[in-house]
């Protein structure tokens, strides 16, 4: 595992952890969000949490939970400190709770390891059992008084490790988010409701990150399964007050990174579950402190040997996946150029590890910049903001992370899409101050990058994703005088500074060419090939690199020719053969590939693979066996479980199931191996089952390899004829065509031969047939005849095994070669004459058999043939029924259709009927409506007369009123004022009123009591006759006032009918009345 790879920042939760990928943990909420959340960097995760680093630089954080010290105080119930328990030995030491038994080290722990004596002791330790007190503390655990007999000690692994016991194992599910909490709570749930037969098991955890966690029978000690930590990707924990309460589980990738796995455990103590969730943090945290154990223990550094320093640099590249967090990119299946996608943000992360001499300390980063292109100059290079620096956990290297976005005008250039199969260059540099250095130290990168589209499907993510490059730093070291300050750090000078590429470059220089070969040999050999050809050691199949670099020229030709094919792809082009036999350039291989093979639409064997991948193979033992010795030279197939041998194992069990015939023969993975380092896996299984049906390969396997020997005779009749010498030779030494050809013809040139060459032997095969091998292999012959004339029996074998491959490195003997190989005319007219041979010979060989033994072998040949036409038949009547069934279920479904499409037909003529009667009701309400607005109009008008004649009567009323009302009031002041004449001129009266004409208070008392009555009678009578006209007065009055609000009323009124009558000429009745009469006239006016 990569130490490299490894180094980031890891979270843990007390509900649920999880993982990136198989090497990157990061925290998961509690509040059911499906996305990882990030984790920060440098001292922020020093304040949210604990953190706990493993030896590779996996660091687990426990967040949210305060300080250690508060953390520790929490859950000192139920957590307890190891070295208590070695200090204080006994069940209830180091803790108040007698029912928590104490963790003791495991057997690996306490080894002889000197790690395991001077590793600091873990705070926190889980209540868990080891081997040598389990079988002591399984009662405390259980927390009651009952032997232990019924669950024996669980044994550790060979590893240091705590055990859990009293847990139940629910079941095991797949799980297409492993990564979502609330995905696994669903699956949690499920399987805990639907579990019928709990298991009992017993669960180790290991203590280190390389470990296995492990299932044990806790009845007989022995292992059920095993998982590797760096697959486990998820944990979680019921949440309280569910059922689920004191369930946990964990997701894990299984066989590949397409399958997904939950498995969901009970604990019979709830309490346990939190524990064991904590339990993979402690493990990482004393990996952590194993190492910083071990590295106090190194001796101190030793003084340079000498002045050249090795410095391993690496460049990784990280992009925002849309989820909040950053994933590194995928590289080119050339292992040279990174993939990006456009308008993404970045962050570009520098791996430097020192790897020779004595170690330099690096004090700071002075600086991370970045460029499109190569060959940069300073002033061009741009600064990317630094996120952190520091040491990886484990001190082997130091790490500067700085974030880069793409969508400044300064990186515009690499945030445009490439054009297909193009790539451009990209250079980072980072400023290093060593503080035993003078000045600071460059590192520079030079990467090749291709910018995709952000919706692009990037095939190929390669584990290895690093761009690394090896530099040797020379110094010297100063003199005292030579120094700023004697007290200055600095010991050393810098003298240069040079990358491994430019070493190589430097030597390539300066080294001679090629040296042409002696006027034997028609492939000249270069004198480095020679070398190793001394080597007995034979030529690992998948070595040799392939460059995409091609000429412009070249390409456009290609280009041009591509886009006429892509017009009528039926017809092949006319100088397609001319181009295929100069080498298809690598960029266009597996576009081109497909077109002569003719899977360019193949939609529906695509599907047909996806199919053939979930059936069981009968020969899955067989190539599994096979895929690890296919392509070990080449870094997309060497490593075991990877990517590349996941997708070569699954192409060659999709056809083993497929070609039920030939099934899996040695020889198809390396084919495959070629095709799938071209295209993805659907398309590469759909040219394997062109090549082996089409092209007549899979003819080669069958009846015995009856049609492989026919051509070993053609290859022996062409060297008869094209090298007599040789042909001679081999009869001589009795050296048969199967003995060193077998190979050639059943895998194409593609197990041991160079990938130059094995590529170049693909374009011509898929171009021009299977008769291409002939070219090749007498190609092959001719250019090694001086060597193989020298040789015996044994050597020729040998010859065949080790130099001739090897011999073959070099690309320019590669292409003389193919060069030579495809100058040699072979006709098929010549093939065809001596496959004629061949069959007449061993026509001539069965009559010369006896009797008894060519009809055994004819029966035989009859017994294989009936039993594969009768299994056959098996399939086609299989096949017959399931055909039959599944057309039932057709019709069936067709029928409930037709007859779901009826309701729907009788239901929509119900609904028309339903519209046209409503329709008509709908008609008649408008002609009724019209009538009666017709009529309310009619109504409105007389209304409207009435009230004007109405309103013209009270106005007349109201002024015959007013008149009456003028004349009387004049003719009372009339009469009062007469009255008021008379009472001036009457003496009497005069005494009795005041000027005012109001009566008097008081009357004299002289007056005569007779004359008194009578002014008192007549000043009654005034005073009724007044009190009378007052009366009348305030009545006029009353009606005055009255017929004024009459007047006021009905003017109101007659402003509400004008109103009313203006609104009901605008209203859509007035209007719709107006057409009736227009149409009304115009029909009258039609008809007379």
């Amino acid at each position: 595992m990569d130490d490299k790879g490894l180094v980031g920042k890891i979270s843990v939760s007390s509900d649920s952890v999880s993982t990136l990928n198989s090497e990157d943990f990061v925290l998961v909420s509690r509040l059911g969000d499906e996305t990882p959340s990030s984790t920060n960097n440098g001292s922020d995760d020093e304040k949210t949490g604990l953190k706990v680093i493993s030896e590779e630089g996996v660091s687990f954080k426990i967040v949210g939970n305060g300080s250690e010290q508060q953390l520790q105080r929490e859950l000192e119930d139920v957590l307890m400190d190891p070295s208590l328990a070695d200090a204080k030995p006994g069940p209830s030491t180091g803790t108040e709770n007698s029912d928590v038994p104490l963790a003791a080290p495991s057997p690996a722990a306490t080894g002889t390891d000197p790690l395991s004596a001077a590793s600091p002791k873990v705070e926190m330790v889980l209540p868990v059992q080891t081997a040598q007190e389990s079988e002591l503390n399984e009662r405390s655990y259980r927390g009651d008084d009952s032997s232990s007999d019924g669950s024996p000690g669980s044994p550790i692994p060979d590893e240091d490790s705590v055990v859990f016991s009293q847990l139940t194992y629910l079941g095991c599910a797949s799980v297409n988010a492993p990564r979502s909490e609330v995905e696994a709570l669903r699956m949690m749930s499920i399987l805990r409701g639907q579990c019928q037969v709990p298991l009992d098991v017993t669960l180790s955890v290991p203590g280190v990150s390389e470990g296995t966690v492990r299932l044990l029978d806790p009845n007989n000690s022995t292992e059920i399964a095993n998982y590797p930590i760096y697959k486990i990707m998820f944990c979680v924990r019921g949440h309280d007050g569910t059922p689920e309460r004191d369930c946990f589980a964990f997701t894990e990738s299984h066989y590949n990174a397409e399958i997904f796995r939950i498995h969901v455990f009970r604990c019979q103590i709830q309490e346990a579950v939190s524990r064991i969730l904590y339990s993979f943090a402690t493990a990482f945290r004393r990996s952590a402190k194993k190492s910083a154990a071990a590295a106090s223990q190194q001796p101190a550094p030793l003084t340079p040997d000498s002045d050249l320093f090795t410095f391993t640099v690496s460049l990784e590249i990280k992009e925002d996946d849309g989820k909040g967090t950053f994933s590194a990119v995928a590289k080119d299946k050339d292992k040279q150029s990174f993939k990006l996608r456009a308008g993404m943000g970045k962050k570009i992360v520098i791996y430097v590890q020192q790897t020779s001499n004595k170690e330099l300390a690096i004090e700071r980063c002075f600086g991370l910049l970045l460029s499109p292109g190569k060959n940069v100059k300073n002033s061009d290079m741009h600064l990317l903001d630094l996120e952190s620096m520091g040491k990886s956990s484990d001190g082997k290297s130091y790490i500067i992370t700085g974030s880069w976005n793409p969508s400044t005008p300064q990186f515009q250039a690499v945030n445009e899409e490439t054009p297909k199969d193009k790539f451009m260059y990209m250079t980072t540099a980072v400023d290093l101050v060593i503080t035993e250095v003078e000045e600071p130290v460059r590192f520079l990168l030079e990467t090749r990058v291709r910018v995709c589209s952000p919706n692009d499907r990037l095939f190929w993510p390669f584990s290895k994703r690093n761009h690394t490059e090896t530099f040797y730093l020379k110094l010297r070291q100063m003199e005292r005088k030579e120094r700023k300050s004697p007290s200055s750090d600095s010991l050393y000078q810098v003298v240069s500074l040079e990358s491994e590429t430019e070493r190589e470059k430097r030597k390539t220089t300066a080294s001679p060419g090629i040296l042409p070969g002696g006027p034997g040999s028609t492939v000249p050999s270069p004198p480095e090939d020679d070398e190793e050809e001394d080597n007995d050691e034979p030529l690992l199949s998948g070595s040799g690199d392939v460059s995409k670099e091609c000429a412009e020229k070249i390409l456009e030709t290609w280009g041009d020719l591509l886009s006429k094919w892509h017009m009528n792809l039926s017809v092949r082009p006319r100088q397609l053969p001319a181009l295929v036999r100069s080498g298809i350039p690598e960029a266009l291989r597996g576009e081109v590939w497909q077109l002569l093979s003719g899977c360019h639409n193949n939609d529906h064997q695509v599907e047909e693979y996806r199919t053939l991948i979930t059936k069981e193979s009968p020969q899955d033992s067989a190539i599994t066996r096979d895929i690890n010795r296919t392509f070990p030279a080449h870094d997309y197939f060497k490593d075991t479980g990877g990517d590349g041998q996941d997708s070569l194992y699954k192409i060659c069990k999709a056809y083993s199931v497929y070609d039920e015939e030939i099934g899996y023969c040695q020889g198809q993975s390396f084919l495959a191996a070629v095709l799938l380092l071209h295209m993805p896996e659907e398309q590469a299984f759909s040219v394997l089952v062109k090549i082996m049906f089409d092209y007549g390969l899979r003819d080669l396997f069958k009846q015995n390899f009856e049609d492989l020997h026919c051509k070993f005779f053609q290859l022996e009749r062409l060297m008869q004829e094209y090298i007599p010498d040789l042909y001679n030779h081999f009869l001589n030494v009795g050296l048969e065509a199967h003995m060193y050809a077998s190979q050639w013809f059943l895998t194409l040139f593609t197990a041991k031969f160079p990938l130059y060459m094995v590529f170049h032997i693909i374009d011509l095969l898929l171009c021009e047939g299977i008769s291409v091998i002939f070219n090749v292999a007498l190609a092959l012959l001719k250019t090694s005849k001086d060597d193989l004339i020298q040789t015996d029996f044994e050597g020729a074998l040998k010859f065949f095994r080790v130099p001739v491959p090897k011999r073959y490195r070099s690309e320019e003997n590669a292409k003389k070669l193919m060069e030579l190989a495809c100058s040699m005319k072979i006709s098929q007219k010549k093939l065809k004459k001596f496959e004629k041979e061949y069959h007449t010979i061993r026509e001539q060989q069965e009559q010369q058999e006896a009797p008894i033994e060519r009809y055994e072998r004819e029966n035989r040949r009859l017994q294989e043939a009936n039993m594969r036409l009768e299994q056959e038949n098996d399939d086609l009547a299989h096949e017959l029924v399931s055909s039959k069934i599944a057309l039932r279920k057709d019709l069936d479904n067709a029928e409930e259709k037709a007859d779901a499409l009826n309701k729907e037909l009788l239901l929509t003529k119900q609904k028309l009927v339903d519209s046209e009667d409503e329709k008509r009701r709908l008609e008649e309400e408008s002609a009724q409506l019209k009538e009666m607005c017709r009529r309310e109009l009619d109504k409105s008008e007389s209304e409207i007369k009435k009230n004007g004649s109405i309103i013209g009567e009270y106005k007349q009323i109201c002024s015959q009123l007013s008149e009456r009302l003028e004349k009387q009031q004049s003719a009372n002041r009339g009469e009062l004022e007469k009255i008021r004449v008379k009472v001036e001129g009457c003496d009497k009266c005069s005494s009795l009123f005041n000027k005012e004409g109001r009566v008097r208070a008081a009357v004299s008392a002289a007056a005569p009591p007779g004359g008194s009555e009578e002014t008192d009678e007549e000043k009654e009578a005034l005073k009724n006759q007044l009190r009378e006209m007052e009366l009348e007065l305030a009545q006029t009055k009353l009606q005055l006032v009255e017929a004024e609000c009459k007047i006021q009323d009905l003017e109101h009124h007659l402003g509400l009918a004008l109103n009313e009558v203006q609104a009901a000429k605008k209203t859509w009745f007035n209007r719709t009345l107006s057409s009736i009469k227009t149409v009304t006239g115009a029909q009258g006016k039609e008809s007379a």
